[in-house]
């Protein structure tokens, strides 16, 4: 089962896309992620992607989908794999359903994780950021030690996490987003609303309903 996660920034679907992985025992594929991987690993692809990134330019649809489409052949996505943050426009959206096609595979489900927009403002700008491996909190100050990584990286609040720069976030994330959920509507994959407010194993219960689990 492959399934796409769609969600304004602090819906949580990043965390929620971990604990969907682990309990369908596929992996999360993150954009980023596997970004880091392949320019890490010296891949044709990541070098690709290197050189766009060194040259301060967006890294190319069709490279992304490449990293991709070998992010998801390897044997730990052969049951499937959770879609974090892949498609956030409908170029993507049709690259990726090309890219599957091509597999002989497709997305079998997107979750939309709702949320209201003050609602967001609240989370976001009560988030801090671990610098080192920009894991996300809540209820913690800046400054603080992140415990994830040994103690090696420090919270911090980032600048658009402010809460007029969250209501620019969620706005250009409404404009890209919209034609990407009508996309999947005309074309044939279920698109799930999914009620993000609640503790995560709530929002995570109403995830595994949705999708018959």
């Amino acid at each position: 089962m492959i399934i796409v996660l769609l969600g304004p920034p602090g819906a949580g679907k990043g965390t929620q896309g971990e604990r969907l992985a682990a309990r369908l025992d596929v992996p999360k594929i993150a954009t980023g992620d596997v970004l880091r991987a392949a320019v890490r690993d010296g891949t044709p692809l990541g070098l690709a992607a290197k050189a766009a990134m060194d040259r301060g330019d967006l890294v190319p649809d069709d490279v992304i989908m490449g990293i991709m489409k070998e992010a998801l052949e390897s044997p730990t996505a052969a049951k499937g794999a959770i879609l974090d943050g892949v498609v956030r426009t409908t170029p993507q959206a049709e690259g990726v359903a090309a890219m599957l096609q091509g597999l002989g595979r497709q997305v079998d489900a997107v979750l939309l994780f709702d949320i209201a927009e003050d609602e967001l403002v609240r989370r976001l700008s009560g988030r801090t950021t671990c610098d080192a491996c920009q894991r996300p909190f809540f209820g913690r100050q800046p400054g603080e030690a992140c415990e994830v990584d040994g103690k090696m990286g420090t919270l911090v609040r980032r600048r658009d996490d402010e809460p007029d720069a969250v209501r620019k976030r969620l706005q250009v994330y409404r404009d890209q987003t919209s034609p990407v959920i009508s996309w999947y509507e005309q074309h044939g994959p279920r698109v799930v609303h999914i009620d993000a407010i609640g503790s995560l194993e709530d929002v995570e219960a109403r995830a595994l309903q949705a999708l018959g689990y």
